[in-house]
Order: C-alpha cells, then structure tokens, then sequence
C-alpha cells in the first residue's frame, strides 16, 4: 500500500530520513518537530513515514514533540501521571487506556473556551492573586471546621477563653451547643458569600 493511500485524506505527508530531518512533501521544504508542533497547535493533520521503510512513525514523532516540550520547561505531565501511565503498559486494562484518554482530552479540547471564559471571569486578570485569595478562603474554612469539630475549640469563645470543664453528666450543655449552632451559622454565611462571589 503507498503512504498516499494510507494517509488520510487531506493529511500532510511527512517524511522522515535517516538524518533525522523532516520532509513535508506539500510545502516540499524541510520542517523541525517545532513546526510540527505549530501545526499541530494550528489543527493541521499530518502523518509521517519513515522514508527508507514507508513504516508510519506518526505516534513516535508525536511522542518526541512531547519529550521537546517537556524539556523546555512546559511541564504539562505530572509524574503521577507519567507513573501511572507506564503502570498501564502490560496490564489487563492496556487497551481501555487509548480510548479514556482520548475521550478526556476530547472533552477538555471542546470546553477548553468555555473553562477559560469561566477562569477569567472567576479569577479575573490577576489569577495569581485570585488563587492565593483562594487558598486563604480555603484555610479560613479549614479552620473553621475544625473548631466546629473539635469540643474543646467550640467550647472556646471568641476571646480565646479557656475550655470548659466537661459536664458531669457527660451531655454537652445548652451553652455549648449553641457555640457550636452559632459557629455553623457563621461558616454557613461564609459559604454562602463565597458561592454568590
């Protein structure tokens, strides 16, 4: 079968020759893995063959074009995910991996509009500044909790009063828990203010 017909319809031909240089048949000038990688960015399909072999080598190009970028400090994988990924080679779910991945990036590809409209207007220009405010929300709300969990901070007034001595009777009394409706009152309206923001 010749690489026109393997190639898919509308699809650069790329060839590669053992000089490792690119060759892209419909411009017919020689290309880098930084121009594959800007048509790649710019939706433009193409396939690449080894030019001695006629083998497709387009997954390890592609491949490669990561390993460049990855280099260059644009660390997109995490290394979990790298980990988790060489776990999957060899194992019962190897062939549901291609598939979930694909439908994932899929999916985060056709939102990817509407999630940065969404950023932007969460976090506005400065998202530095709206993840750091975040984190500080996060924390104050952490620590919320905690005192709501926690007999001995419930029992603690605004003041940083002393806890209070245990009942007897081993029964909470009517002024702890209305510290602890009070502080559930509170940390409700926090939610609510965060949740109109």
């Amino acid at each position: 079968m010749s690489e026109d017909k393997a190639a898919p319809q509308g699809a650069v031909v790329i060839k590669k020759y053992a000089n490792r240089r690119l060759y892209n048949t419909s411009t017919s000038t020689y290309v880098t893995l930084d121009d594959l990688a800007t048509m790649v960015k710019a939706g433009t399909d193409f396939v690449v063959y080894d030019a001695k072999s006629g083998e497709e080598i387009t997954r390890s190009v592609l491949t490669q074009i990561i390993f460049e970028e990855e280099n260059k400090g644009t660390n997109l994988l995490p290394i979990n995910f790298l980990r988790q990924l060489i776990r999957f080679y060899g194992d019962s779910m190897e062939a549901f991996v291609p598939g979930f991945l694909e439908f994932s990036l899929d999916n985060l590809g056709k939102e990817q509009e509407k999630f940065r409209s969404q950023m932007l207007e969460a976090w506005g220009a400065d998202p530095f500044k709206a993840v750091q405010d975040a984190a500080q929300r996060n924390m104050s709300m952490f620590g919320d909790a905690m005192r709501v969990f926690n007999p001995f901070a419930a029992a603690m007034g605004a003041a940083g009063q002393k806890p209070a001595a245990p009942q007897s009777s081993g029964a909470p009394g009517k002024d702890d828990l209305q510290a602890l409706k009070d502080q559930l009152s509170a940390m409700q309206q926090k939610l609510d203010t965060i949740a109109n923001k």
